[in-house]
């Protein structure tokens, strides 16, 4: 700072200088608060409430949401809302109440509803995001005591949930909700007079409904809720104060009045203001931003002022875009219809602005004064010329003046005309004229809180006499530096009729006004391109539309099948049920397996009282660890400079490859093809070079950016799997190549011959919790990792690597995982070795959690495939022969690629009995982060190949794709190509059971009439099968181990080596441990995973948890039995305790091991070509209803049925929440979410504001999961089997229903059904595909003619 930052300077009113504010009742008094510091920050170090979560830091996922309640200045009323605590300054909080998930209710005293209802519906499955959805609930309610489902969908758009799908939590929720009722329905049994599920095969009276049971439920009673403290209300001069808060590097002022507020900025003209923190928040921690001087403007009245006036409303900047949207709401239900045009449009738009936690606290005149060429609402004020009421304070008193929004206000990226020493006071929004029309559209990857891809306003006076256009304002996003107004094409429209050539001309100008560089940023050009034209084309209908209504156009203006493009998609009342075998009669009370228990953890996980890695306290002399990243994707480092952050006061060491040696330093999960620390080069951005400790975490992310590395580029950079194919870039040994049967002789036999080719991107895991570990340095050379991993063996063995010491001096404990699906299993050591090095180095304990970029940036995803199939089939539809080759991206390094590669060239052939096969697979070498394990491990990418065969076959032939399947589903008995027999196999079962619960034929000929009748609007049905075999690819790692210790009053620690991610293992341990010692569950805890406790586990992954830890476990309990066997026997009527009392003093050993190795396991083609590969198959059967707009590709997915073998399910509730987790995360992985990198391997999907997950509103509108009864399997812990892994490939029966409706449309253009969608099918590849009369305007510059944006890898 180069100015004197104080009151006394600038001549302000009196001055306060303290912050005061409550926290969950309690009076925090701060004499030094810091600018800089969020509240999440303060709640999480200063306060240590922990319940609240560090998810994403940008306001976008949710986990961070707490409850502020404040006097609202303009109503005088305590105002509550929901707010991210990630980006809300503490600052900001003087005479707040803050509300955190402690404060709500907790497990030790009483539990509040809304953390009960949540727990009890099963709709906590991690934990991590959790605390954040009580609190959007819990806000809600203080608001609306009874709100309606619609209040609900609004409250949690801005919250996250990657574990459960989201159905249990709105089930949950619903109970508090005005439609409060059966979730069937019309087809409740109280209103047909049926049984739930009656008519279904699968079902009968064995069939549940019930997951949990709402009459047990707490009563809500909202006048028991915590007053506003007393303080706050009762002292009027919270507002009226002048704040001033001075920091180390900022400082942050409250002016109380406007002219404060303007010598502020006139002697602080870079200034910044901030309302709701939701743009410069980001700017400060993503782009490392410094801005001294902050002015928070919320107590200026003429800033937070609502006016109605005679020809608008008057809003003052800093309103908030809640406040805005219900008073907007609440004229539009008091002023005439055409009044309020403008209104209506602008709420339209508010409602896809982000999330509710956002609009809570930003303003319009943020959003404005951000300037974003996407941004949601300036479109919306350019087209409706919207006036600015602008001020300064110019010669001892304030000057105003008056600007117009579309005369030209933007002049450069996020540039305008108002001066540095100028404030955006306030803005009047137009009531509009009888004939005047306004309509405005966002399109966006996601409909709810997304940025959008291009976006469009456009207001319109016609004449009614002549039907001319009198003026019209026509605005887009997202296709300039700025937005846009299109001027040229607006002038061409005026005194021109209103009509279908108008409309014609209309588009063809705005292609010619509105060009984009082929490398404009942001790429998807020619998709962003016709969105202008399809856009204005929706607009002209909505418009053309309410000229008919109001008379001025005939009925007949529009044809009937043409109505559908102005519509727009909807979040339908969720309906879903979930079935499931009933448990017999004959089962004890006290048996708890195939019963829809509680998660273990779901109570404390709901209260913020589960413990995480980074929730763990602060231990005294702790330092933390901050990673400094390559930037370079493939280069050689020349020099490391560590100086300047070295003399920074605070930093304590810098680690880099220097410290430790060349063999020390070569890591990696199988092959030790990693380091470290980066050495001599970096293969791929985001690569770990070095690692700075210092005092704090914010300190040391700073301080490890003022390390210095300079690096010569080495070419070539190979991103794609294309790339590499082209440079032959390759892992060696491969390519490798598995077969059965003659595929030549096949091929020649065949009546039909084809070749195609399929692709689909990677996926990031995206788990709420970010990968973080503790080292603590112990007595003997021992250290002690707290570490989120799902394999604990493995970095136990790594950091006695690292430190050259033995893995029995070294402790690796997992209490609980915020999600993993396959991230934490090889990948947590780039966080724990540099953790474990310093703490050994340092002796002290060394923290380090990562920030959402970065782990997004160092830790790989999903891996991208490429498949290239030859198929030799019948006329009949027959399939006779296969030769594919399976291409992945696996990065830099192998990390668990080759096994991923493996399983996808075992299961392409999905469920089809080809006779001939021949199946090649090459791991790509890319510089990418090293690709890793995913929940799927390879499997969903090789069915994804498998289904585009079956619909290339029968599109071929002209045939119904079920009926290709049909012909050739393998059966019973029937031999894989890793000669692999079926046993207890029920596809058909399955299929045949789904095709009837969704009734499928019907709705197909419902969906065909539909196509019919809509030009712009298409909906497709799919139905796809999975199998899915259950097994490590390797043989050593299917074993498990259990230690059970039982103490002298009864009570049972059981130890196993499976990691709680979320997947409920520990709960199903404990049903599996209770059946089998005939205790009630209550008697058991687990603690953690520990490698203290038991040895050489191996990851908890392959969805092989429950399998091999629950056989484990039976084992250690079957020891004990025998060892209680002659006390009970002596005493038959005895008690549990009193059991355990006699041997205790009968000195019978009450601990004991136990251990599992699955058997039969470890084909190998050439060494062990009779032994299985995998121990047996979990199947399942789904089919989804979708319907795209044809003109945007935006899609919604009306309904999925699901039908799962599972055999004998230990957990009904636990089962089918990971079936709907599992479908829902496939769902994103096949339609929305793109990883997207630079073509110098930038990755540019760092976060959710551009990674889109699936949200609340992107679940099935009708979500029914069945469970098929009568399907025991004899190779699993009490007959049960696999569920993690195995339904997530069902998602992709959304991306071929998305490939149906194309197809509809492109016939009814004329075009061919053969034609390429790539997974995921975006917004983008939807649109593209459908071509029409729109998208043939838009030219493709030749290839290789530009650099692109981004590639695909």
């Amino acid at each position: 700072m180069t100015q004197e930052h104080n009151a006394a300077v600038l001549d302000l009113n009196p001055t306060f200088s303290t912050l005061i504010f409550f926290v969950n009742g309690k009076k925090v008094i701060d004499t030094n608060p810091d600018p800089e510091c969020t509240l999440l920050t303060y709640l999480r170090e200063k306060l240590r409430l922990c319940g609240t979560k560090l998810g994403c830091g940008e306001g976008g996922c949710g986990a961070c949401t707490v409850m502020i309640s404040r006097i609202d200045t303009l109503t005088n009323r305590i105002k509550h809302i929901a707010v991210n605590a990630c980006l809300t300054p503490v600052c900001a909080m003087h005479g707040s109440a803050v509300t955190t998930v402690e404060g709500i209710g907790s497990t030790r005293t009483r539990l509040h509803p809304v953390q009960e209802r949540l727990a009890k519906a099963h709709g906590s499955q991690c934990g991590f995001c959790t605390p954040g959805i009580v609190m959007s609930m819990y806000a809600l309610l203080r608001n609306l005591s009874q709100p309606s489902m619609k209040d609900l969908e609004i409250a949690f758009q801005g919250n996250l949930c990657r574990c459960t799908g989201y159905r249990p939590i709105l089930e949950g929720y619903k109970t508090f909700t005005k439609e409060f009722g059966c979730a069937m329905g019309d087809k409740c049994c109280k209103v047909n007079g049926n049984k739930c599920g009656e008519g279904m095969e699968n079902g009968g009276d064995m069939v549940d409904d019930k997951l949990f049971e709402k009459s047990e439920f707490v009563p809500f009673d909202p006048s028991q809720e915590p007053i506003f403290p007393p303080e706050l209300q009762l002292n009027k001069d919270w507002d009226s104060q002048t704040l001033v808060y001075k920091g180390e590097r900022a400082t942050w002022y409250r002016p109380g009045n406007l002219e404060d507020l303007l010598k502020i900025k006139a002697q602080f003209p870079e200034a910044k203001l901030v309302v709701g923190n939701t743009e410069i928040g980001v700017e400060v921690k993503f782009k490392h931003f410094l801005y001294p001087v902050l002015v928070n403007p919320t107590k200026v009245k003429e800033m937070i002022d609502v006016q109605e006036l005679e020809d608008s409303i008057y809003f003052g900047a800093s309103v908030s875009l809640m406040d805005i949207d219900r008073i907007l709401r609440s004229s539009i239900e008091k002023l005439p219809e055409h009044q309020t045009r403008f209104f209506q449009c602008a709420v339209n738009m508010l409602h896809y602005f982000a999330g509710k936690q956002i609009r809570n606290v930003a303003s319009l005149g943020g959003n404005i004064m951000t300037g974003s060429p996407i941004s949601d609402m300036n479109p919306v004020l350019m087209a409706g010329a919207v006036k600015f009421k602008v001020a300064k304070y110019v010669e001892g008193q304030i000057k105003y003046r008056e600007v117009c929004m579309a005369s030209g206000f933007f002049t450069g990226y996020r540039k305008n005309v108002i001066e540095p020493t100028e404030i955006l006071v306030g803005l009047y929004f137009p009531k509009t004229l009888e004939h005047q029309y306004v309509v405005a559209f966002k399109q966006a990857k996601r409909r709810d809180d997304d940025i959008a891809i291009v976006n469009a306003a456009i207001n319109v006076f016609i004449d009614p006499r002549s039907i001319t256009v009198d003026k019209v304002y026509m605005a887009f996003g997202g296709m300039a530096p700025t937005t846009v107004l299109a001027t040229r094409t607006a002038d061409i429209m005026v005194k021109q009729q209103w009509n279908k050539v108008l409309m014609e001309r209309v588009v063809e100008n705005l292609c010619a006004e509105l060009p984009l560089a082929p490398s404009a940023p942001g790429g998807m050009i020619a998709y962003r391109r016709s969105l202008v034209v399809s856009l204005f084309f929706k607009a002209y209908l909505t418009i053309t539309q309410q000229l008919i209504k109001s008379g001025i156009l005939p009925q007949d203006s529009l044809p009937q099948e043409e109505l559908s493009g102005s519509d727009v998609f909807h979040t339908p009342a969720l309906k879903s049920a979930q079935l499931f075998e009933k448990v017999s009669n004959k089962q004890s009370e006290c048996d708890p397996i195939g019963r829809p228990k509680i998660h273990a953890s779901a109570l404390k996980q709901a209260t913020g009282e589960a413990i995480y890695c980074d929730d763990m306290p602060r231990m005294e002399n702790e330092l933390y660890l901050a990673l400094v990243l390559s930037t370079k994707a493939h280069a050689k480092i020349l020099s490391i400079d560590a100086s300047e952050a070295l003399a920074m006061p605070g930093v304590h060491a810098f680690f880099s490859s220097k410290d430790i040696t060349q063999h020390e330093n070569e890591v990696g999960p199988v092959f030790h093809d990693e380091e470290v620390f980066a050495s001599d080069m970096v293969y791929c951005q985001g690569q770990v070079i070095g690692a700075i400790a210092a005092d704090n975490p914010n300190f040391s992310s700073k301080t490890a950016r003022k390390v210095t590395i300079e690096y010569e580029d080495i070419k070539p950079v190979i991103i794609t799997i294309e790339q590499a194919i082209e440079h032959k870039s390759y892992f060696p040994d491969y390519p490798r190549f598995t077969e059965i049967g003659d595929v030549e002789k096949a091929f020649s036999e065949a009546d039909h011959v084809y070749e195609g080719s399929c692709r689909m991107g990677g996926q990031e895991h995206f788990y709420l919790e970010t990968h973080a570990s503790l080292a603590v340095p112990r007595d003997s050379d021992e250290i002690e990792i707290f570490c989120s991993t799902q394999h604990p063996s493995e970095v136990q063995k790594l950091v006695a690597h690292v430190l050259s010491t033995s893995a029995h001096r070294v402790v690796c404990r997992a209490k609980r995982l915020g999600g993993g699906f396959g991230g934490k299993e090889s990948r947590a050591i780039a966080v724990a070795l540099p953790v474990a090095l310093a703490c050994h180095r340092l002796r002290r304990p060394i923290r380090c959690m990562l920030d959402r970029d970065e782990d997004m940036m160092i830790t790989g995803t999903r891996h991208p495939f490429l498949f290239k199939y030859k198929i030799a089939f019948t006329s009949e539809g027959r399939l006779t022969g296969c030769y594919i080759e399976c291409y992945n991206n696996a990065g830099w390094s192998m990390d668990l690629s080759f096994s991923v590669l493996e399983r996808a060239m075992f299961h392409f052939e999905n469920c089809y009995k080809i006779p001939n096969i021949k199946v090649g697979g090459w791991v790509c070498k890319t510089n990418l982060p090293s690709n890793t394990a995913f929940r799927g491990f390879g499997g969903p990418q090789g069915m994804f190949a498998g289904e585009h065969i079956i619909r290339d076959v029968a599109r071929i032939l002209g045939k119904d794709y079920l009926e290709i399947m049909k012909q050739n589903f393998y059966k019973e008995g029937d031999i894989t190509h890793y000669q692999q027999k079926l046993d207890n196999f029920p596809i058909e079962k399955c299929f045949y059971d789904c095709l009837q619960q969704s009734n499928y034929y019907q709705k197909r000929k419902e969906i065909e009439e539909f196509n019919r009748n809509h030009r712009w609007r298409k909906r497709g049905i799919s139905l796809v099968p999975t199998k899915y075999g259950i097994a490590f690819g390797v043989s050593h790692l299917n074993q498990a181990g259990a230690l059970i210790n039982i103490y002298a009053d009864g009570s049972v620690l059981l130890s196993h080596g499976g990691v709680e991610i979320g997947q409920g293992l520990h709960t199903k341990m404990i049903q599996c441990c209770a059946r089998a010692l005939q205790i009630p569950i209550e008697f058991i805890h687990i603690s953690e995973t520990a490698t203290d406790k038991v040895p050489n586990t191996s990851p908890t992954a392959a969805s092989s948890g429950s399998d091999l830890n629950g056989m484990a476990v039976l084992d250690a309990c079957e020891k004990l039995n025998k060892r209680l066997a002659p006390i009970k026997e002596a005493n038959p009527n005895g008690s549990w305790t009193e059991w355990i009392n006699k041997a205790y003093f009968e000195r019978v050993s009450l601990s004991a091991t136990g251990f599992y190795r699955m058997p039969d396991i470890g084909y190998d083609p050439v060494q062990n070509p009779n032994a299985l590969m995998y121990n047996y198959f979990t199947n399942g059967v789904g089919s989804s209803i979708v319907e795209i707009d044809c003109l945007t590709g935006d899609h919604q997915v009306l309904s999925t049925d699901i039908v799962m073998d599972i055999g004998s399910s230990l957990n009904p509730a636990i089962d089918i929440g990971q079936i709907e987790g599992a479908f829902m995360q496939g769902y994103g992985l096949f339609t929305l979410e793109e990883m997207i990198y630079s073509p110098q391997g930038v990755l540019y999907s760092r976060g959710p504001g551009m990674y889109k997950l699936p949200g609340f509103a992107d679940i099935p509108g009708e979500f029914n999961v069945t469970i098929l009864t009568g399907a025991a399997n004899p190779r699993a812990v009490y007959s049960s089997k696999a569920v993690g892994e195995p339904p997530l490939f069902i998602g992709c029966s959304v991306f071929f229903a998305i490939k149906e409706a194309i197809t509809s449309a492109r016939l009814m253009n004329g075009l061919s059904e053969d034609f390429k969608l790539e997974s995921p099918a975006t917004s983008a590849r939807i649109r593209m595909a459908c071509q029409d009369e729109f998208t043939n305007l838009i030219e493709q510059p030749p290839a290789g003619s530009y650099v692109p944006w981004n590639i695909v890898p």
